[in-house]
């Protein structure tokens, strides 16, 4: 015990601190089940390099900032999945091994035991942070990083990944048939009729009634959360990927310093692309805390957001993982309610947050984009999990059990949609994924360059999903199931095709009546279509109003009567995704964000 006290009072750089004080500090850390050197960083606000120095100098084993360069070392394939736990890294240095090792409060407790009984040992042994152990160790396994985090998906699940499946056939194919769908629906009332009515009404009152549906669904009812201990919460990675964000990372920071999350259990990643200079320098003098890494991924293609979270997920320390965008600022229990839910339901492995869009009053673009998301977030997504259905995952403010998102092989890295293509392989291991009723705030575009940039993304992302998935659809169905099968073609397709079939439908019935041809004819098609684009705006009010009535957003309402006009936006976003897709499949559209502050949210 003495000696576990005489390193308490070296760690904290208090010789004189009595045993009362250190057996204190000592105890906590014990009794929360954390390191007691991590503890100690913490409460005394010293950096984990500090910590680490002032712990050798007691061990008396020597100190290295950083793995000296021109070291020779190597990670083998073979030990990704080890590289959050690892401690120790073997180099050669000279003519003999040396291990560089960042051990915990027990382990240089023991190395202060062995070289009393072996002095030779500080030729063979060095310590340094954990933060400088992690840094080398990425830079050394960055060959196999990126290989797996590229070529990972594809090995584990060749016939659901997009770097295998989106040949040119399949895309120009998807391309086709999506224009023949068109012309079938359209054409529908001239030819054809009796085979050609089924399809219009496939594509256009299917998702219409789904819509309906889930605003007469009530959420599951869940008792209200008790905030557990912090020695019951378990680890929590928290994945924060960024590209040209160096303004966001102020924000960014008190957002995650603002959880309410015990501190030694987080393990926070900002992933940032090796070419982003200016955000790398935003983070650097924010590293000292233990609980912040930063994880630089080197540039290959494809430049997308999942490359760069499957770059850090071997990385991951935490049972769960959470994954936030640069401009998220989540609700403070966010993590301990996920936690709590992964607990008490061990048959759980995924939770969607809700997405809350909270400038949504700076204008007409924003106050649309603000309601489709509350109708997604808070109406349409907790239906599809009350009954057991697929859910297309938003791209932020998922949760995962890490275990269970390393064994399907992560994130697909050449899908612009990730989320969405998730959802649907969790779908068909049938792993349960639920909702999450906590918030985490974003912000709208507010340029409508900037919205048609990533909504064309999006629709691209969504046609990948498609196509990645009906490859063999006997496949999918025998995996997912017939029912939630059906429910991902109608809603995916639907989110594709609808707003061109609509905007097609409004335009036919406006040259009627541009050339006086009588609006409703003996046959009843202008009353099946006019009725059809009722169903839709009908069914799209309802579930918008409803959102934005769960989300405190009523004010918003008025603002709905432009969604025809939104809806033609998202018609010629999707052509422009078409045509992104058979160009420049897997180009990444990068929104651009801004602080709080400059949006005077």
């Amino acid at each position: 015990m003495s000696q576990a006290l005489d390193l308490i009072r070296a760690v904290m750089g208090a010789p004189d601190m009595d045993d009362a004080q250190a057996r204190h500090l000592l105890a906590v850390a014990l009794q929360a089940e954390i390191d007691p050197l991590l503890h100690c960083a913490i409460v005394g606000g010293i950096s984990e390099t500090l910590a680490m120095e002032r712990a050798a100098a007691w061990t008396g084993f020597p100190f290295f900032e950083h793995v000296p360069q021109g070291l020779l070392g190597r990670i083998e394939p073979t030990q990704l999945e080890d590289l959050a736990g690892m401690r120790l890294f073997r180099m050669q240095v000279l003519d003999r091994a040396v291990d560089f090792t960042a051990p915990d409060f027990v382990g240089l407790l023991r190395l202060k035991q062995r070289l009393a009984s072996n002095p030779q040992l500080h030729r063979r042994i060095c310590l340094l942070p954990a933060s400088a152990l992690r840094d080398y160790v990425t830079v050394a396994a960055a060959p196999e990083l990126i290989t797996a985090a590229r070529q990972g998906l594809a090995q584990r699940w060749p016939y659901a990944a997009a770097q295998l499946e989106l040949t040119a056939p399949a895309r120009y194919g998807f391309a086709l048939g999506v224009i023949l769908l068109l012309a079938m629906a359209l054409l529908a009332p001239f030819v054809a009729e009796f085979w050609l009515c089924p399809v219009a009404l496939a594509l256009l009152v299917a998702p219409a009634a789904i819509r309906v549906a889930a605003v007469g669904t009530t959420p599951r009812p869940l008792p209200a959360p008790r905030r557990p201990p912090d020695p019951e919460l378990p680890v929590y990675s928290v994945l924060i990927p960024l590209r040209n964000e160096a303004a966001m990372v102020p924000q960014l920071f008190a957002a995650i310093w603002a959880l309410d999350y015990p501190p030694a259990r987080l393990d926070v990643k900002f992933i940032v692309e090796a070419g982003c200079q200016q955000t790398i320098a935003a983070i650097g003098p924010r590293l000292g805390d233990p609980r912040v890494a930063l994880v630089v991924v080197p540039d290959a293609a494809p430049r997308t957001k999942p490359k760069a979270l499957d770059f850090a997920l071997p990385l991951c320390r935490g049972e769960h993982v959470v994954v936030f965008d640069a401009e998220d600022i989540p609700d403070t229990d966010q993590l301990w309610q996920a936690a709590l839910r992964f607990r008490d339901q061990p048959d759980l492995v995924c939770l969607q947050a809700r997405l809350l869009v909270d400038n949504g009053n700076h204008s007409w673009l924003a106050a649309l984009f603000a309601a489709e998301y509350a109708a997604l977030f808070a109406v349409l997504l907790p239906a599809l999990a009350r009954w057991h259905l697929p859910l297309p995952l938003g791209g932020s403010s998922n949760h995962f059990r890490t275990a269970i998102l390393r064994q399907i092989g992560g994130w697909d890295a050449f899908n612009v949609t990730e989320d969405a293509d998730l959802g649907m392989r969790l779908a068909r291991r049938r792993l349960r994924v639920e909702t999450l009723d906590c918030n985490t705030r974003e912000h709208a575009p507010l340029r409508l360059r900037n919205w048609r940039g990533q909504r064309t993304r999006w629709m691209k992302g969504w046609m990948q999903t498609f196509i990645v998935h009906n490859r063999n659809p006997g496949r999918l169905v025998a995996e997912m199931g017939l029912g939630p099968t059906l429910v991902f073609e109608v809603l995916v397709l639907g989110m594709i095709v609808a707003p061109l079939l609509h905007c097609g439908l409004v335009i036919g019935l406006a040259l009627q009546l541009a050339f006086g041809a009588p609006l409703f004819d003996g046959r009843g098609w202008s009353v099946f279509y006019s009725g059809v684009l009722g169903l839709g705006f009908g069914s799209t009010v309802a579930i918008t109003l409803l959102g934005l009535a769960r989300s405190g957003g009523l004010r918003l309402a008025l603002a709905q009567l432009l969604l025809p006009f939104y809806w033609l936006l998202i018609a010629t976003a999707t052509l422009s995704a078409l045509a992104d897709l058979l160009r420049r499949p897997f180009y990444w559209f990068k929104t651009p964000h801004e602080p709080v502050a400059s949006n005077q949210r």
